[in-house]
């Protein structure tokens, strides 16, 4: 399998983060980008066996994962939630079509999106993308292309996807699998937030000529 980094955001996640690094296959570098954490999240990490930066204060979700964007060295790059929503199994399955050089950007499709303030950003950003997970946390894509995304919102539901697109992105999907977390109370607000995000990508930017695959 081609040479890539598990880049993991974390903040806060004494107590998840050993575990999730643990249990990621052995063939793959880990990054554990570490958002000004007040607890062992760090120490845990570092037990575990990833390799961890820290940002010097809680900065937020997308400064993490781009902070991880940059310091990984590997051609393909994998988005992994600390709190172990995730499954390391579908690791593969996401970055096969990279390495092949089929699609340069992998979503891990949910069954279900249990917010429903995740679910109607969803289908906004289905009036322009035939996606069904624009908010999943656990992707693969290039890094060539990673580096080149601004982000520059409130999260990355929809405008991950969008964004990729409008760059030329070859996308698609594979089915995964959750296991169920608490999430923050927090994140319906950026929801809240990220709808008017998204709303303003779709006015701003054409459509692409763009297919996708699942």
């Amino acid at each position: 399998m081609s040479a890539t980094t598990v880049v993991v955001p974390a903040y806060n996640e004494a107590g998840r983060i050993g575990t999730t690094v643990a249990e990621l296959p052995d063939e793959h570098s880990v990054l554990v980008v570490d958002d000004g954490s007040t607890d062992a999240t760090v120490s845990e990490a570092r037990s575990a066996g990833a390799t961890v930066v820290e940002q010097p204060h809680n900065k937020g979700y997308i400064a993490a994962l781009k902070r991880g964007f940059r310091e990984a060295s590997t051609d393909i790059i994998v988005t992994f939630d600390a709190d172990g929503e995730h499954r390391p199994a579908d690791i593969k399955k996401l970055v096969q079509p990279i390495a092949a050089d089929k699609l340069d950007l992998v979503l891990g499709a949910r069954s279900t999106i249990p917010r429903p303030s995740e679910r109607l950003l969803n289908k906004l950003t289905q009036l322009r993308l035939d996606v069904h997970d624009s908010g999943t946390g656990l992707r693969a894509l290039r890094r060539s292309l990673a580096v080149e995304l601004a982000l520059d919102t409130a999260c990355t539901c929809g405008t991950f996807v969008l964004e990729a697109a409008a760059r030329g992105a070859r996308i698609g999907e594979v089915p995964v699998e959750t296991r169920s977390v608490q999430k923050p109370r927090g994140i319906a607000w950026k929801h809240g937030a990220q709808f008017f995000h998204v709303l303003r990508y779709l006015l701003s930017h054409k459509a692409p000529d763009q297919e996708f695959d699942l």
